[in-house]
């Protein structure tokens, strides 16, 4: 949370509670994460993230559309392609907190399969 953010209420709204579910379902899906992954290096075009992701023009564009629906991406116009980049980092860094409990659940695993 940020300095400047107010306290979250608890009990948690139940208006709340609906809106962060929706946005764990949109980073539910694994290409979404692929696609915010390489837009952390900056912003790409659709063919760009193609390219990288090694998918379909037409499944890269679903899930663009998706991010953009939970303004977890922004879309900028360049003469006849829109250009993606990240618009809210606070998505990647739960991505970066969900990447070290998952490290430390790993960490922790192979502990217990070497003893």
């Amino acid at each position: 949370m940020a300095p400047h953010d107010p306290p979250v209420p608890h009990p948690l709204p139940e208006r709340l509670v609906e809106l962060i579910a929706h946005r764990f379902r949109v980073l539910a899906e694994p290409m979404r994460i692929r696609i915010l992954d390489r837009l952390r290096e900056g912003a790409a075009n659709v063919s760009e993230l193609q390219q990288s992701l090694g998918a379909s023009q037409q499944n890269v564009s679903k899930h663009l559309s998706v991010l953009l629906a939970a303004g977890m991406v922004s879309r900028t116009k360049v003469g006849n392609h829109a250009r993606y980049e990240i618009a809210d980092a606070a998505v990647l860094d739960l991505c970066d907190q969900v990447c070290g409990g998952v490290r430390r659940q790993v960490a922790e695993l192979d502990a217990l399969l070497a003893g």
